[in-house]
């Protein structure tokens, strides 16, 4: 297994995190050691890697690049992101970095040139000659990826952090970047960082086919994401089960991230209608094929909405304390359940390209088995009001977490219960 088959990941947005997204850039703030002051705290949930929301100078939320060389000054500088990989590192801890590289902010220096000099900046084939802006953000605007300058700057940015020290990159919106233009990069990148372990988020899409055109090793499992919530809001199965056969059939080419809150989502809590789903949520997410990321604050049960407006971002992107455990949930109950429920993934690292096999499905009763070769685990859950009685392959089941009464072939669930069990 490579390492990022290992990987469980920490999502943080630093900007948010350290409470710097609404102050200007001035002069470099050394607010990144606020976050490794957490890198106990992932480690103790049970995860091994830092993924980063951006870090790299921009006009205000961070999604609007101008230097990609340079660390936001809100952040602080080049040593303090070196400082925070270094002891990361020293932990046993991988370094994700998100890379804008679909838009930039109108700051860019490249832009700034073409809009001061028309055609006759050096950089005008960088942009269409339209200057078309993303999904209507006046402030973000498109590189155009049929010129070949583009791909070398991607290139460069993304093996120039590499070699300081970074294991990948969350590249933002390649859903909206042509494929022929991440092949080229990925190729190019990989030839130096074999090992490098490259993300691109997309939302919907033939997402294994879009994983071979590209070269990505992964993409962004929204599917699953929008299939956990919504079958347990709805009581719903049948949906999680149809979006766990189309999860199966991405498993035979690659493992998707997969996750239940990020930095553009309203929180898992907020988001389903009934607070104890929360605990089945994270089972299926733990016990399911892909590469598991937790969104800081979501092992906290934190709330929040995310609303279509300016600053709608804030309420999911909020600042967090210097120490863990000045935060309210920490050392709770959901707090706990995310170690125990790492500790079983950490303690079955080949779920990571694990296929599910429904046993029972009823709209508040669903059974599964999870396996890799001779490998196995059963899953049941029970969204309902009374105990549920679930049908499993036959074996010696014994349960390794949750709550149920498993039979040589089949639990007894109760109400709103779940249970992991091994052969």
């Amino acid at each position: 297994m490579r390492w990022p088959d290992h990987a469980i990941w920490w999502h943080a947005y630093p900007l948010g995190f350290v409470g710097a997204e609404r102050e200007a850039a001035v002069a470099p703030e050394p607010r990144l050691g606020r976050i490794g002051g957490w890198l106990d705290h992932l480690v103790g949930l049970g995860c091994n890697g830092l993924a980063l929301g951006p870090v790299f100078a921009s006009e205000t939320h961070g999604y609007d690049t101008v230097d990609h060389y340079r660390v936001d000054p809100r952040l602080g500088g080049e040593d303090d992101l070196r400082r925070l990989i270094d002891e990361a590192s020293d932990k046993g801890v991988r370094v994700l970095l998100d890379g804008v590289f679909n838009h930039v902010g109108r700051g860019f220096a490249p832009f700034a040139d073409v809009a001061s000099k028309g055609d006759a900046s050096a950089y005008r084939k960088w942009f269409h000659a339209d200057l078309r802006t993303f999904e209507g953000h006046d402030r973000l605007v498109t590189l155009n990826h049929a010129e070949p300058e583009v791909a070398d700057y991607v290139t460069d940015v993304m093996t120039h952090w590499l070699a300081r020290g970074v294991d990948g990159w969350r590249l933002d919106a390649a859903y909206a970047v042509p494929p022929d233009f991440w092949r080229t990069v990925t190729d190019r990148v990989r030839a130096r960082f074999p090992d490098a372990w490259l993300v691109g988020e997309v939302i919907h899409g033939d997402y294994a086919g879009l994983v071979k055109q590209t070269g990505f090793d992964s993409v962004t499992q929204y599917e699953l994401w929008k299939a956990i919530w919504s079958s347990l809001n709805d009581r719903n199965f049948f949906e999680l089960a149809h979006a766990l056969d189309r999860h199966n059939g991405m498993l035979a080419t690659f493992a998707p991230q997969t996750f239940l809150g990020n930095h553009d989502v309203t929180r898992i809590a907020t988001r389903l209608t009934e607070r104890r789903a929360l605990a089945h949520a994270l089972v299926v997410l733990m016990t399911v094929g892909g590469v598991p990321t937790i969104y800081a604050g979501d092992e906290f049960a934190f709330e929040g909405v995310k609303e279509e407006r300016e600053g709608g971002d804030d309420a999911i992107r909020p600042p967090f304390p210097d120490r863990p455990g000045d935060v309210a949930g920490h050392g709770g109950a959901h707090h706990r359940l995310h170690q125990d429920l790492i500790g079983v993934r950490r303690r079955h690292p080949w779920l990571v390209r694990a296929r599910t096999t429904a046993a029972t499905l009823t709209n508040t009763a669903f059974s599964y088995t999870v396996e890799d070769g001779p490998e196995r685990l059963a899953v049941v859950l029970n969204t309902g009001d009374e105990p549920a009685r679930v049908s499993l392959p036959a074996a010696g089941w014994t349960r390794v977490a949750g709550e149920a009464a498993f039979t040589g072939d089949g639990a007894e669930v109760p109400p709103s219960g779940w249970a992991i069990a091994e052969p």
